[in-house]
């Protein structure tokens, strides 16, 4: 391609449009070819948990809360975070799966239907996320990618659920300031980091294309996403996390 590039710029065929709409293309290919290499290295959860906890030591900060933390307990007065009913878990640091594990997960047959593995001390038969842990390889990979997981405030986890990324009427604010709404099984993010959500599902679906397919709603509200503002912090501490533990 770069021969190609030189060898018209030598015929002065290109002009600066279409030289600008030829780059384009070349960002968005080797965007594609970074993601396609998936997670390879990590295949433990508790593992990748450990790893970003020393990533996001420079800049500790819940993803949906902007709440600062120290160590495993987030700062809620920085934040102006107030606990919906759970106090005891919204004084703890977990590590969220931005795309629900549930909607990569149930894509293997053993999360429903299980696996003669699957069967625990008292011989009783189990599936699920715990099933296809144990049976399939692929899923502790993706389980465990960096750059699906990020700090979040236990309790919002906990509400969080598996439920997908949506759009909800009004601005109820049920965390004190935290701009997050959760209801009726969707989950509405803050603006800012919208785009961050997007930029994840985006890297979830063309790393693992088999198991990562989104409807239509959901690929528009992907597309809003982009559209918004850049994240807050750049895309720096994505980009650091895989290339630190050279998931590209």
């Amino acid at each position: 391609m770069e021969i190609f590039v030189r060898f018209l710029f030598g015929l002065k065929i290109l002009n600066k449009f279409f030289y600008f709409l030829l780059l384009i293309f070349l960002c968005f290919q080797t965007s594609i070819a970074q993601a396609k290499e998936s997670n390879k290295n990590i295949e433990s959860f508790s593992k990748s948990k450990n790893f970003l906890k020393s990533v996001h030591q420079k800049n500790p900060v819940t993803f949906y809360c902007q709440c600062t933390y120290n160590y495993n307990k987030p700062n809620w007065e920085s934040c102006g975070f107030r606990p919906r009913k759970d106090k005891k878990r919204a004084t703890r640091i977990e590590w969220e799966h931005i795309l629900p594990a549930s909607h990569f997960g149930i894509k293997f047959n053993t999360w429903k239907n299980g696996h003669p593995d699957c069967i625990n001390t008292k011989g009783k038969k189990f599936k699920g996320r715990k099933c296809t842990e144990k049976v399939h390889e692929l899923y502790r990979f993706m389980q465990a990618d960096l750059y699906n997981l990020q700090p979040v405030i236990g309790e919002v986890n906990g509400l969080r659920s598996n439920y997908q990324i949506g759009e909800i009427d009004g601005e109820v604010r049920e965390f004190g300031k935290c701009d997050v709404e959760i209801k009726n099984k969707k989950v509405e993010p803050a603006p800012k980091i919208r785009g961050d959500i997007a930029r994840t599902y985006l890297y979830m679906e063309y790393a693992y294309p088999k198991y990562v397919i989104f409807n239509q709603n959901l690929k528009t509200l992907i597309k809003n996403g982009m559209k918004l503002t850049q994240s807050m912090n750049g895309n720096a501490l994505e980009q650091r996390k895989l290339k630190k533990f050279k998931v590209m």
